[in-house]
């Protein structure tokens, strides 16, 4: 169900750009670039072939704008499916691997998680769209802003990375209002609906005198989503200060960095020209894009869960104990397992994009810088949507990796997640002897 999901809305979104009646402004998509456009809508990724704002009539963009909404929430009402039947098929005692599902842990009514995904997900969007009306109707006028509000608001919940406008919102470096709003409704999409409740309860009961506290699920998101939010954007600000932010004041600076370290985390807007800024910059964009956002969020890449997991075992061990710690708590060893696990699968799959992306732009004989190849193919993978400028230079047989490394990007994850953890169920009924092994 959870991939079939998936491949019937990209077939429909295939067949609606190539036949669909006012669709384009100019001639009609084929069929390669329009599974190109329409899988990166479903799978709210952000790369593509077509300029959306020149190319779509409006009506084309609603259309685009509906796989994209439909991707989105399809993925959260699904990941809330799953997050019910892993509850129901194993142990409450078992933590899963990325989501909170424990026996006595103070979460959400697993009944009503689907009704209120929605819920939040339409709410969200809609304040998202009053306040980039707020900020573009003085300008442009209600008349000409609202569709584009609307329309980023949706993408950047959605983690999706589509815009109205060609230049994505280099247009906007100058508009902190803008970034702001965007960022913040980016930051909601990545990081996950059951930390979303979560913070909303522990809000709303701050003064009763039995309060909802965070979950230890709920904890490690909001700090790693903090720490990969906060510790690079100096890091931006140095690399670009002089490059692509050179010529901006010191606000538009401050801002603008911030946003760098926002957008890599699956949201895809980009206020620089990322083809033109320094190698360091790109490479620890890569690395963000690669980390992504949060379990159960709109967001890609491996996850924020998972990556604080390997390093907090790795912590651990160098500090002498036996078991992985947070918070003055115990991870429970099988947990670590399978995010080591998920790691190293991420990490193989990535290094296979890269290669694969190489070898067939290298056979329709196309040569470029590596690092550009590199970028492109995290980007789909993670379902970014940043580029270095050559999604558009893509031969057929590189459009074709970049479409299943954006379905893999967008499925694989939860599904080996699920099924690493319904693996664990299964007990065997033998071992088989120890012999171990030398390391470093």
């Amino acid at each position: 169900m959870f991939v079939g999901s998936f491949l019937f809305l990209i077939t429909v979104g295939t067949l609606g750009l190539m036949f669909l009646p006012g669709i384009r402004t100019g001639e009609r998509l084929n069929l390669t670039d329009s599974l190109f456009m329409a899988t990166s809508a479903v799978c709210v990724t952000g790369l593509s072939v077509s300029d959306l704002a020149t190319e779509f009539t409006f009506r084309g963009q609603a259309f685009m704008l509906l796989l994209i909404q439909l991707g989105g929430l399809g993925m959260l009402a699904f990941t809330s499916l799953v997050i019910q039947v892993l509850g129901f098929r194993l142990s409450l005692g078992t933590e899963s691997l990325t989501y909170e599902a424990r026996r006595g842990s103070p979460t959400v009514n697993v009944r009503h998680l689907t009704r209120d995904v929605v819920l939040y997900t339409f709410m969200i969007e809609l304040v998202g769209t009053i306040a980039l009306l707020c900020a573009w109707g003085p300008r442009d006028g209600l008349d000409q802003a609202w569709w584009p509000a609307l329309f980023h608001s949706i993408s950047a919940f959605c983690n999706a990375g589509f815009s109205t406008h060609s230049d994505s919102l280099i247009g906007f470096q100058s508009a902190p209002l803008t970034i702001t709003i965007i960022s913040a409704l980016v930051i909601a999409g990545g990081i996950g609906f059951i930390t979303m409740e979560e913070s909303w309860l522990a809000f709303r009961t701050r003064k009763q005198t039995r309060p909802h506290h965070l979950s230890l699920h709920s904890r490690l998101v909001l700090y790693v989503t903090a720490a990969l939010l906060i510790l690079p954007w100096p890091m931006f600000a140095a690399f670009e200060w002089n490059g692509t932010l050179g010529q901006m004041s010191l606000v538009d600076k401050f801002f603008n960095s911030m946003f760098l370290s926002v957008t890599p985390r699956t949201a895809g807007f980009n206020t620089i020209d990322y083809s033109v800024a320094s190698d360091s910059t790109n490479f620890l964009t890569i690395l963000l894009m690669t980390v992504g956002g949060s379990p159960g969020s709109t967001a890609g890449g491996m996850k924020t869960t998972t990556f604080a997991l390997v390093v907090l075992l790795a912590w651990s061990r160098i500090r002498g104990h036996e078991t992985t710690l947070f918070a003055n708590r115990s991870i429970p060893d099988d947990t670590v397992e399978r995010a080591s696990g998920l790691m190293v699968v991420a990490f193989m799959l990535m290094t296979i994009s890269v290669f694969a992306l190489a070898v067939t732009d290298e056979i329709a004989g196309e040569r470029g810088h590596f690092l550009a190849r590199m970028f492109e193919a995290v980007s789909a993978f993670n379902t970014v949507g940043l580029s270095m400028q050559m999604t558009s230079e893509l031969s057929y047989l590189g459009r074709f990796v970049t479409i299943v490394l954006m379905f893999v990007g967008r499925v694989g994850p939860l599904m080996l997640a699920s099924a690493l953890v319904i693996g664990r169920g299964r007990k065997a009924n033998f071992r088989y002897a120890y012999e171990d092994v030398a390391i470093g």
